[in-house]
């Protein structure tokens, strides 16, 4: 019996048009009055986060990548970084002048290329860059004309006076090795082709799932997860039933139990109605 289900956001619970379809409305409602959790498994963070789940009503939220997980009345699990680790990301970002925004349990801050290319309007035209867009033009030509190239641009920054839980940079995945290399105590999720998600090392949003779990007494076996990334193929492969959208990188379709349509064309009511876990809506 299938007790909680776990939705990674873009390109999974809502559609292009970043809306919820509603079938998606629809199946959620009955898969909670059926006694089901329901929530969301996402590399976002709290900021904004109901305008952009287009305010569907959840249970569950496990943000940045696992390391902040709560509900609407209880906080469950918060992994910042530790001050030294923080302090070596902001070292790289200056040095290397890179873009980075670091996400706080109440607000983000940083750059504001990546704050834009973080909302429901520009996800909905970066869906329509070409797979082989050259990131690493783009990544340059930023550096280069960015008003604030300057050094030790970020360490003046409030935020980091706060809690950090997650640091998302403008990087090409061709400089995966050199992240490693330099930040050897973090680990790096990728939900697009342009920015790369940081996060304290062992943070994933399985862990974050996990932790949930063990909060409400579920087996890991009756939880469910659905999403279409590259940071969705931990979770979906170890959780009791992995869901890869219609719309989803092969390799996250490799590791599911089961592929179900598209975010466009009601993938998540369709899977749900194959479990068992609604009835025809």
């Amino acid at each position: 019996m299938i007790k909680a289900i776990f939705f990674d956001i873009d390109g999974t619970l809502i559609a292009n048009n970043g809306k919820a379809m509603a079938s998606t409305r629809a199946a959620i409602e009955e898969a909670r009055k059926q006694g089901g959790l329901c929530g969301v498994a996402t590399g976002r963070g709290p900021v904004e986060l109901e305008k952009v789940i287009d305010y569907l009503d959840l249970d569950m939220f496990v943000t940045y990548n696992g390391q902040l997980v709560y509900t609407k009345q209880n906080l469950i699990y918060a992994k910042p970084f530790s001050k030294k680790i923080l302090e070596e990301i902001v070292a790289y970002a200056d040095e290397n002048y890179r873009q980075v925004m670091f996400g706080g349990e109440t607000k983000v801050a940083g750059s504001l290329t990546i704050r834009l290319s973080q909302s429901p309007v520009m996800q909905r035209y970066l869906r329509f860059v070409p797979k082989k867009f050259p990131v690493g033009v783009l990544k340059k030509l930023l550096q280069r004309f960015s008003p604030n190239r300057n050094a030790k641009r970020y360490q003046s920054l409030d935020i980091l006076r706060e809690p950090i839980y997650q640091c998302i940079m403008l990087s090409p995945e061709s400089e995966k090795a050199k992240l490693k290399q330099k930040l050897p105590s973090c680990d790096f999720q990728r939900s697009n082709a342009y920015s790369v998600d940081i996060v304290p090392k062992k943070g994933s949003k399985l862990k974050g799932i996990h932790e949930f779990l063990a909060y409400e007494g579920i087996a890991i076996e009756e939880a469910m997860a659905f999403g279409d990334h590259e940071n969705d193929r931990e979770m979906l492969k170890g959780i009791g039933v992995g869901v890869a959208m219609g719309n989803a990188q092969q390799a996250t379709k490799d590791v599911a139990d089961y592929v179900t349509l598209s975010n466009n064309q009601d993938g998540i009511a369709q899977a749900l109605r194959h479990y068992g876990i609604i009835d025809e809506l």
